[in-house]
């Protein structure tokens, strides 16, 4: 377990408290963001925005994937590896909504997905912060 704040985060089992992986808020808040941008993705294939929509659809769902990769790396070391990855595609899901809310007759992305991005970006900024500081 790594104490992020308030909030133990599980680096090897994917699990908190009971045992749910709905008790991880970064497994919960990056499942929410990945169904959040799946259905703004929707929104940009029925506008003909399939590059944009192929960019971020690879990005977007890929940070929940290696959220819960993540819950069962090997190592703290694969743990942080995993995150940071997760957090590399949380910054490169920006970019494209930033793109899609600056680009003239893109639908803008709704404010709860970017909140949630927001958060997930901000969780994994204080795990992988705390995860390193542990280890030392």
């Amino acid at each position: 377990m790594i104490d992020v704040g308030n909030v133990m985060v599980a680096a090897d089992s994917g699990t908190t408290g009971n045992g749910s992986k709905a008790d991880n808020p970064v497994v919960r808040l990056s499942f929410e963001l990945v169904l959040a941008v799946l259905a703004y993705v929707e929104e940009l294939e029925a506008t003909r925005r399939y590059v944009v929509v192929r960019q971020l659809l690879r990005c977007g769902t890929s940070v929940g994937a290696n959220v819960r990769e993540a819950q069962h790396a090997e190592s703290r070391a694969d743990f942080v590896h995993k995150c940071k990855i997760a957090a590399k595609e949380a910054e490169e899901t920006d970019y494209w909504l930033h793109l899609c809310t600056h680009a003239p007759n893109y639908p803008t992305p709704p404010i709860p997905l970017n909140d949630k991005l927001l958060s997930v970006r901000r969780l994994l900024a204080r795990i992988i912060i705390s995860s390193k500081a542990n280890a030392a």
